[in-house]
């Protein structure tokens, strides 16, 4: 995305020179993510959306869609592949061949909504996953956890009203899409955090709403949109979470799904730019998900 941009590739090294030092890579089953059909994307994202993004696409250089996102020449695949990783994850959960999954992706989704592109996201890669477990295996209750910095105004926007989708979020407030505070559906738990919030404002928002209404909808499957960017080393926002917090919620949730979901959880990146914080924090998440 051009020198100095937070979303970099650097980001994918420092999980997985992380996960390696931690011993946790050999644990792991790695697949090769496919990429998305039109057809997935298109459960989503409206088909002029879609001609708009491949016609934007560069064949050098750089296009800005807005100041924060830009597409290379490869950013359109990427995308596409970032989508197909989690359409493969929710198909692997769904088979019993992997109970839990970690997409390692770029560029993230959550800000992508139906029909625009922005906060660094081009297609809504959770929501693509979502609407694929919804319309292909069959389910009627996915919830979707998003505990990113930013809040996911992509996933709100595309599943408000769908009663097959329940999310959770937490999300610093105020903060870039100043968004989240005024959806009335009961399916949408969004809790702000105050800047300089940190573990102990998170998990009791996670205990006091999250968990309540995740037991109460009783999700067959648990997406997560795992941003790692409320981390205390994160620079582009102000809570003060750590990696013990990421490690407790990614447990929390694993008992929400062993109770409801046999145990189906696939996680996939959004954000998280201080790049130790970032490793260090998915290698406690993942460290959990190889636990369960």
């Amino acid at each position: 995305m051009g020198a100095y941009h937070p979303e970099c590739p650097e980001r994918l090294d420092a999980i997985s020179d992380r996960l390696i030092a931690a011993g946790l890579d050999s644990h792991l089953q790695h697949y090769t993510a496919p990429a998305a059909t039109r057809e997935q994307i298109a459960r989503v994202h409206g088909a002029r959306y879609i001609d708009e993004v491949e016609a934007a696409s560069p064949e050098t250089g750089l296009h800005f869609i807005d100041p924060d996102t830009a597409l290379n020449p490869y950013s359109l695949q990427a995308a596409r592949h970032a989508a197909g990783a989690v359409v493969k994850a929710v198909d692997l959960a769904m088979s019993g061949e992997c109970t839990t999954a970690f997409c390692a992706v770029r560029p993230p989704g959550h800000h992508a909504e139906r029909s625009r592109a922005m906060g660094f996201c081009l297609f809504n890669s959770v929501a693509i996953g979502a609407r694929h477990a919804c319309e292909v295996h069959g389910l009627e209750r996915v919830a979707i956890v998003d505990f990113d910095v930013h809040h996911g105004n992509g996933t709100e926007e595309i599943f408000t009203g769908d009663p097959r989708v329940l999310m959770v979020s937490t999300f610093q407030h105020p903060l870039y899409p100043y968004s989240g505070l005024d959806n009335p559906s009961p399916l949408m738990v969004n809790i702000p955090l105050s800047p300089g919030s940190g573990g102990t404002e998170f998990r009791a928002a996670v205990t006091d709403h999250w968990l309540p209404a995740l037991d109460k909808y009783r999700p067959q499957l648990i997406l997560i949109s795992a941003g790692f960017d409320a981390h205390r080393e994160d620079p582009l926002a102000n809570l003060k979470l750590v990696e013990a917090d990421y490690a407790w919620v990614t447990r929390e949730l694993l008992a929400v799904a062993r109770k409801h979901a046999q145990g189906r959880i696939v996680s996939s990146l959004e954000g998280g730019y201080g790049l130790s914080a970032l490793g260090r924090s998915v290698t406690e998440h993942v460290r959990e998900l190889v636990a369960a």
